[in-house]
């Protein structure tokens, strides 16, 4: 990576004044991490440490241009935007605040979206220029879908939404053209004077423009419309007849081939399904063959009996090292095997027979190479030399097995391509912003992807003429083709309201039509008057020096406060290295009931197999007792010191996750400074020991899933004081959950079991997990097993806008009936509690964080003489 980390040292700081001048920032400094351990194609910034991290493996669909160059533009516009938001100050320590302010500050869609229009705008490429980009926005506002504001920026568990990226391009790109450079410089300054307020960025826009970022969401609707109605009256386009089944919310079929019984294989996705290879007969009859893992981009290839595929698999411990690996499932012998182990191979696609694969190879310095395999075995059979380490994408084999095509991706543009294993290359379309992908052969042409009329459609190239003729006139947009043997057809994707569906037409060609695409991010271009950012690039050499484990180990960046409850609060010095490998607190909190103060600090070391952590608290403690003289409170400080040692492992494949821990973890205690504790108080606790192991299978989840349609998970623990004799006692727990399908689709039935023994000074703890109600029950004996049985399911999908207070995602049910001590306390006809619950995920204030917030009735078996409990439901995830 040495070679990519010189190029990155002179092109960040070099393009940086450019990146961030339209927010009146010059100058940064900011540690770039370069990732090569991971296929994941992908880029971030953030606070707490201050940092940016480049996964350096380039994707197999993206923009016309370099890699790392994209993410360099993109991702130095988000450290403009904290800089300009924070005043770039790194004292005292406060980046987690900033962080937390900055979220709290900026939707979400101003904080992408602007970064697309300064990619765009600075740059002969960007996402702000390609239409497959925006189709889904386009198609849903051509086909009259009304869209809310908080729909098109949360998503949807029911319809294609267009995404932050693309709503905040659209946005930013609109406020720009209408009030000028300079108008996201001046909201961001005034948000920065006046911090403290409700929808900062909203107001301090309509400030400046008149309008708040509702109007604002309005107005671009309204132009988007005038300006895509236009566009589709311009352009002429056919209907194509659906060969799938109507569809009642967002579902795609990618990749569509027709066998040889006219059948149609079809990888599936949906908001309701996980990705999985099916089978749709004549009849539009579906026939589910296998669920497929987590992959970059939809993708498979068929031949002669034989689909391969790629997937990502995870390192077993370290979830930043990831590998892409070749798949195959034969048809008639329904056998699954994995042809490539820690790879990272991309994009395979079968010659006719079936007996060669063709893919993209990486390596950890991004040497980017064709490979064949042998499709039985994954032996390497040859590798095609790229000498100027262009990105290759989507290769093919002809008929013959003899000749790929395949695209070629450099800062000039796409380019496509053929070669042999003789070196025999040729350039059949020089370099393009045309986002042309996925080139296949048919006869002496080559049919691929490309936007030449403005939308993506297919189109061909004869390879003797260079020829370029439009196969498709898709209203929205046409994708991944196919050719049916012994047919004059074409089978493709049609982009459609509900997603990616699948049609057949005969083969046609004709004159690609007039570009009629509607550049949106003109005005910001012109604004900049930069050219392509990257054409001058210095070529300096900097000195390379060998990242210091040890001497940058501790990176102090925050002070926070901490609260803990409504009777402790205090500060907090936070540290983690750059790799993320070390962790480590100093803080001291106090505690208001006590009139006292904690002093604490902890590491947890992630380098290693065994994750380490360690804490040190010298705090206050307070006891009530029984004595001669009453009810006595006593009070002491403690010096306490715990120690945990915990190996982790997931393994991923197909679409399951097995997940398993093993832990073991012990603690030192010594008290002193005893006030009116009795005489007999134990002063030392030496060393109590627990271990732990856990196990977790599970398969993916859809959308709209409740939870996995099978998982199930075990976990052991055990707690002793082997080296304290004063202190006899044991706790030995058994957890044990299993998850079924429901009565209807995505809904889900949850058995636990749980089981535990306690004896001594453990007699009264709990390890397990109780009944609903549990805590606001009068216990009758003590906790030995609990059997808890819930059935939970969606049953809305409103996707409704309560104007700026919330955005109700979805509504839920649960019923539940929980035993405890069955057989003892209850039997299986009088369960100890029962009722229902109802739940909605939602956004409130318009913020990101998905609130789940809900209620459940509890009612308890009659012999504890308990009304009906009422609890309130809060959870919240990012």
């Amino acid at each position: 990576m040495e070679k990519e980390a010189q190029r990155m040292a002179n092109t960040l700081p070099y393009i940086y004044p450019y990146v961030g001048g339209s927010l009146g920032v010059k100058k940064t400094s900011i540690p770039v991490l370069l990732q090569n351990q991971g296929v994941t194609a992908n880029g971030f910034v953030q606070l707490g440490p201050k940092k940016s991290e480049f996964y350096t493996t380039p994707p197999q669909q993206f923009d016309s241009q370099d890699w790392l160059n994209n993410l360099a533009v993109h991702e130095l516009r988000h450290v403009a935007q904290f800089d300009k938001l924070t005043g770039g100050k790194a004292k005292p320590f406060p980046e987690l605040i900033y962080f937390g302010w900055f979220g709290v500050s900026l939707p979400i869609w101003f904080f992408e979206g602007d970064a697309v229009t300064t990619e765009t705008a600075l740059t002969r490429a960007g996402r702000g220029r390609q239409p497959s980009w925006i189709m889904p926005y386009r198609t849903s506002l051509l086909e009259g879908k009304n869209i809310s504001y908080s729909k098109a920026s949360f998503g949807s568990n029911k319809d294609i939404t267009p995404g932050y990226y693309q709503l905040g391009y659209l946005m930013s790109s609109i406020i720009r053209t209408e009030e000028g450079k300079d108008i996201f410089d001046e909201v961001l300054t005034d948000i920065r004077k006046r911090p403290v307020r409700l929808y900062p960025f909203s107001n301090s826009l309509k400030k400046f423009s008149n309008k708040g970022s509702h109007k604002w969401f309005e107005q671009t609707t309204a132009t988007l419309k005038k300006n895509w109605t236009a566009q589709a009256s311009a352009t002429p386009s056919r209907n194509y007849n659906s060969l799938t089944k109507p569809a009642n919310y967002a579902t795609n079929y990618f990749l569509p081939v027709k066998l040889s019984d006219n059948s149609i294989l079809t990888l599936k996705q949906s908001k309701a399904e996980v990705p999985h290879l099916t089978l749709i007969d004549s009849n539009r009859k579906e026939t589910h063959l296998l669920d497929i893992g987590y992959q970059e981009q939809p993708w498979f290839s068929y031949a002669n009996g034989l689909i391969v595929w790629d997937e990502v698999r995870y390192d077993p411990r370290y979830r930043q090292r990831s590998y892409n690996v070749i798949c195959s499932y034969n048809l008639e012998t329904k056998k699954v095997k994995k042809l490539s182990s820690k790879s990272k191979l991309f994009a395979p696609s079968l010659s006719a027979d079936g007996k060669k694969i063709i893919v993209v190879k990486f390596d950890l310095s991004n040497r980017c190479n064709l490979v064949e395999l042998n499709a039985q075995n994954g032996d390497v059979l040859f590798t095609y030399p790229n000498p100027q380490n262009l990105i290759l994408q989507t290769p093919s084999f002809d008929a013959s097995g003899n000749t790929v095509a395949y695209i070629a991706v450099s800062e000039k543009g796409k380019t496509l391509n053929i070669t042999n294993r003789t070196g025999q290359t040729e350039e059949l379309i020089a370099p393009t912003q045309q986002q042309i992908s996925r080139p296949i052969f048919i006869n002496q042409q080559i049919a691929f992807n490309a936007h030449y009329s403005g939308l993506d459609n297919i189109y061909n190239i004869d390879i003797k003429t260079k020829k370029i003729s439009a196969l498709s006139e898709a209203k929205y947009g046409a994708f991944n083709a196919s050719f049916p043997k012994g047919s004059n057809t074409l089978l493709f994707n049609n982009f459609k309201q509900t997603g990616y569906d699948i049609t057949e037409t005969p083969i046609n060609p004709e004159e690609p039509g007039k570009n009629n695409f509607v550049y949106f991010g003109a005005a910001a271009e012109k604004q900049e008057h930069t050219g392509n950012v990257f054409s001058k690039i210095p070529d300096s050499t900097y000195i390379s020096k060998p990242y210091r484990t040890f001497g940058d180990m501790i990176n102090i960046h925050s002070i926070s406060p901490v609260i803990e409850d409504e009777y402790r609060g205090g500060l907090q010095f936070d540290s983690d290295n750059l790799l993320n490998t070390l962790n480590a607190f100093a803080g001291a909190e106090y505690y208001r009931d006590l009139n006292r103060f904690e002093y604490n600090a902890g590491i947890v070391l992630k380098s290693f197999y065994p994750v380490i952590s360690a804490t040190y608290r010298n705090r206050p403690r307070r006891t009530f007792y029984n004595s001669n003289q009453g009810v006595m409170q006593g009070d002491w400080r403690e010096n306490n010191i715990q120690v945990q040692a915990m190996i982790p492992i997931s393994l991923n494949t197909l679409g399951d996750t097995y997940s398993f821990s093993l832990r073991t973890a012990t603690s030192y205690t010594k008290r002193y400074m005893g006030e009116n504790m009795p005489l007999n108080y134990i002063t030392t606790l030496n060393f109590p020991m627990e271990y732990g192991f856990s196990f977790v299978h599970s398969m993916r989840q859809a959308d709209r899933d409740i939870a996995p349609k099978w998982a199930q998970t075990f976990s052991l623990t055990y707690l002793h004081q082997p080296f304290d004799k004063k202190l006899d006692g044991h706790l030995f727990a058994l957890g044990t959950s299993f998850y079924f399908p429901g009565l209807l689709k995505n809904h889900s039935f949850i058995a636990s079991f749980n089981y535990q023994n306690a004896s001594g000074v453990r007699r009264f703890d709990n390890e397990i997990s109780g009944v609903y109600g549990y805590n606001n029950i009068r216990a009758i004996s003590l906790l030995r097993n609990t059997l808890l049985l819930n059935y939970r399911f969606p049953f809305a999908f409103p996707d409704a806008e309560l104007g700026p207070l919330a955005y109700i995602r979805n509504v839920r049910g649960g019923l539940f009936c929980h035993y405890e001590n069955l057989g003892v306390d209850t039997n299986i006809g009088e369960p100890k509690t029962y009722g229902f619950e109802l739940r909605s995920s939602m956004n409130l204030l318009r913020y990101q964080p998905l609130i789940d917030l809900g209620t459940r009735f509890v009612f308890v078996n009659k012999i504890y003489n308990q009304n009906p409990i009422l609890e309130l439901i809060l959870n919240y995830s990012f």
